[in-house]
C-alpha cells in the first residue's frame, strides 16, 4: 500500500530536490549552467502538471535536453510553437525572415516552407498574412508530425519527402513565397555546435554539406521553375556565405539581395524570380 507523506514528512525527506520549491529548481538549473535559471524555472513550474513531472522534467534539462523539448514548445513570433523531442528548435533571429516575407506577401498568396521542420516559419507567416495557401515540405517523419499540428490553425498541408518531390505539381509556377529555412552549417563544423544542437537535434537540419550550402544549391536551381513572376525565395545564411549565397540565387535565374538585422545578428537572402 502506497502512503501520501504529510508535508512535515516531505520536508524531512533525503532528496536533494522539492520538487514543488522554486528555488530548489533554480539552484539545480543553475548549477547544470543555465544562464536564465529563474525564467527556466518558472516555465518548467508552470509546465509540469505534477511534482513527478517537474523532477522529470529538472533532470532533463539538466542532463543537457533543449528547455523546448523538455516542455514540448517553443516560442516564436509570439506563438507557441509544438516542437518534440529531436526536432529542430526554431531560433529567435529566424524570425527576421518571417518578418521579411510577410512585408512582401499580399494575402492569398502562395506559400511554400522548404525544409519546414516544425513549421514554424509557414505557421507565423500564416498567422500575419490573411489567407494564405500554404504548403510545407520536410523530409525527417518527426518534424513532418510537429508541422502538421502547428499549421492546421492555417489549413496548411504538409508533406514528407525531400525538398520540392512530394509537393503538388500543380504549384509550378504559382509559388508567391518561397521560405526555405535550409541547413547551412559545413560539416566539420556541426561538432562546434552547442551540445543541445548537436546530440538533441536531427542532424540532416543542420547540416548543410562541406561548405554549409549543398542543400541551398539545390532549391535555388529548382526554384525559378515553382515561383510565379515576382515570386520570391527567401532563405537564413550567415554573413560569411552571403557572397556564395547570392550567386547561388542568381544562378538559378533570379535576381538577388541581401538583408540583415545587426540586433538579430540575422542574414536573410532574397530571389525575385523576375516578372
Amino acid at each position: 500500500m502506497s502512503v501520501t507523506p504529510s508535508p512535515s514528512a516531505e520536508s524531512s525527506a533525503s532528496s536533494p530536490i522539492d520538487p514543488l520549491s522554486s528555488s530548489a529548481v533554480v539552484t539545480r538549473l543553475r548549477a547544470a549552467g543555465c544562464v536564465f535559471a529563474e525564467d527556466e524555472a518558472e516555465l518548467l513550474l508552470s509546465a509540469a502538471r505534477d511534482p513527478a513531472e517537474l523532477a522529470v522534467m529538472v533532470e532533463r534539462r539538466v542532463i543537457g535536453h533543449p528547455l523546448e523539448h523538455v516542455l514540448g514548445w517553443a516560442e516564436f513570433r509570439g506563438l507557441r510553437i509544438a516542437v518534440d523531442a529531436g526536432v529542430f528548435v526554431p531560433r529567435r533571429r529566424t524570425e527576421f525572415l518571417v518578418q521579411q516575407a510577410a512585408a512582401l506577401a499580399a494575402p492569398g498568396t502562395v506559400v511554400v516552407d522548404l525544409c519546414c521542420g516544425s513549421g514554424a516559419l509557414g505557421a507565423a507567416l500564416g498567422a500575419v498574412v490573411e489567407r494564405v495557401e500554404l504548403h510545407a515540405a520536410d523530409i525527417d517523419p518527426a518534424a513532418v508530425r510537429c508541422a502538421r499540428r502547428n499549421i492546421a490553425g492555417v489549413e496548411g498541408r504538409v508533406y514528407e519527402g525531400d525538398l520540392y518531390e512530394p509537393l503538388p505539381v500543380a504549384l509550378r509556377g504559382r509559388v508567391g513565397i518561397l521560405l526555405a529555412n535550409v541547413p547551412y552549417v559545413p560539416t566539420e563544423e556541426v561538432g562546434l555546435l552547442p551540445p543541445e544542437a548537436r546530440i538533441h537535434e536531427a542532424r540532416v537540419a543542420l547540416d548543410g554539406g562541406a561548405d554549409g550550402l549543398d542543400v541551398l544549391r539545390r532549391v535555388t536551381a529548382d526554384a525559378a521553375r515553382w515561383l510565379a513572376p515576382g515570386g520570391r525565395l527567401l532563405f537564413e545564411t550567415s554573413e560569411r556565405q552571403v557572397p556564395y549565397a547570392l550567386e547561388a540565387v542568381t544562378d538559378g535565374g533570379l535576381v538577388a539581395r541581401a538583408v540583415s538585422d545587426d540586433e538579430m545578428y540575422a542574414t536573410v537572402v532574397i530571389g525575385t524570380r523576375p516578372a
